[in-house]
């Protein structure tokens, strides 16, 4: 359940950080209204909130985790809401980027990690 708890909270914390990000993007360089940046200081705002919910309790491992995630969910917010379509080294890239996700959470640790 740990596995599934943590990969559901990246995922939360890509749309929120991701999103906020687009929308912030879209009011400064798409001229959308400027209510549009609002609502993305809110949802990076609440990135940084579902961050401390992971399971680990340390702050550079699930930040240099979340990066991977990062880096896959950007490519795949950009072919939802923008259009972009990744080649293949985009998607290489972003596998290596997960399993390099993987082997920071999810690799077995003794007690003094």
């Amino acid at each position: 359940m740990t596995i599934a708890k943590s990969v559901l909270l990246f995922i939360l914390a890509a749309v929120a950080e991701i999103g906020g990000a687009w929308l912030v993007w879209q009011a400064v360089r798409e001229g959308r209204a400027w209510w549009w940046a609002g609502l993305g200081i809110i949802a990076l705002g609440l990135y940084g909130f579902v961050a401390t919910l992971q399971p680990d309790a340390h702050f550079g491992r699930i930040l240099a985790a979340y990066g991977g995630v990062f880096v896959a969910g950007s490519l795949v917010w950009g072919m939802v809401f923008d259009g972009f379509r990744p080649d293949r080294w985009d998607v290489i890239g972003s596998v290596i980027c997960l399993v390099g996700v993987a082997v920071i959470m999810f690799a077995p640790r003794g007690t003094t990690s």
